[in-house]
């Protein structure tokens, strides 16, 4: 049903099925509000546009989706005919499927619209919490690299867990490098310290953008990292969210 989505990928995630209607409009509704950014994978393709739901009409059957700025890409999108979804809601990984998928108009833009999912599947981490890392001062990685690719270089981080990192390889540096080793790698934690440890890149994924830049986002695990220097991750991780509830309660 979601053949992007490989099994090695989500061995260690327990999933759950939503068959609901009333809890896949509620989802859906909560990804819109929220304008959480929704991976769309072109079957068939390596093919990757990131959108947004616009509107959820219950009524229509409809799911309205924000379209890109690049009309090749909305073709194949157009032409093809299985889409994946992947995003995140509340720290739950979404995803679902579209059989079908037509060009439409959203309060005057161009849009798309696929039928509300009759399923989707929630994944949820059993192991590590990951949280989102700033993004207007990036955490950064230290990776010692050959000097033919540079010699060593730091990479901004996209998200952390006591698990791992993920970094943001928008140059496409690091090419190729799932299952590569990087020995030595420094993580320079604001107000921590600095954390040392090995990395082993375990997935890979390109992001064509509204704008029609990519990013490369690789995600990366710890590899026997000490307890001292997890210590400093949790500590970390712990200020993250502090500072996120701390915003969220200003909000309020």
């Amino acid at each position: 049903m979601y053949p992007h989505f490989q099994d090695a990928e989500l061995e260690n995630w327990h999933d759950f099925e939503v068959e609901s209607r009333k809890e896949i409009l509620s989802l859906l509704r909560g990804i819109g509000g929220k304008n959480q950014l929704i991976r769309m994978l072109i079957h068939g393709e390596s093919d990757v546009c990131v959108t947004s739901i616009l509107e959820v009409d219950d009524q229509l059957d409809t799911v309205y989706l924000d379209c890109s700025i690049d009309r090749e890409q909305n073709k194949r999108i157009l032409a093809s005919r299985r889409l994946s979804f992947e995003t995140t809601l509340d720290k739950v990984r979404i995803l679902f499927a579209a059989d079908r998928i037509e060009a439409a108009t959203f309060e005057g833009n161009p849009a798309f619209k696929i039928a509300v999912p009759p399923t989707l599947i929630r994944l949820q981490r059993r192991e590590y919490y990951r949280i989102s890392t700033p993004v207007t001062n990036p955490v950064r990685v230290l990776i010692p690299l050959p000097e033919e690719l540079g010699g060593s270089t730091t990479f901004p981080l996209a998200d952390i867990s006591c698990g791992g990192i993920a970094i943001l390889d928008n140059k496409m540096i690091l090419g190729d490098a799932i299952g590569r080793n990087y020995l030595d790698c420094k993580i320079d934690l604001p107000e921590i310290g600095q954390v040392a440890t090995s990395l082993q890149i375990r997935n890979s994924l390109d992001l064509t953008l509204l704008n029609n830049k990519t990013n490369r986002r690789l995600g990366c695990e710890f590899v026997n990292i000490s307890r001292g220097m997890l210590s400093y991750v949790q500590r970390y991780i712990t200020k993250l969210e502090r500072e996120r509830n701390a915003r969220i309660a200003g909000l309020g």
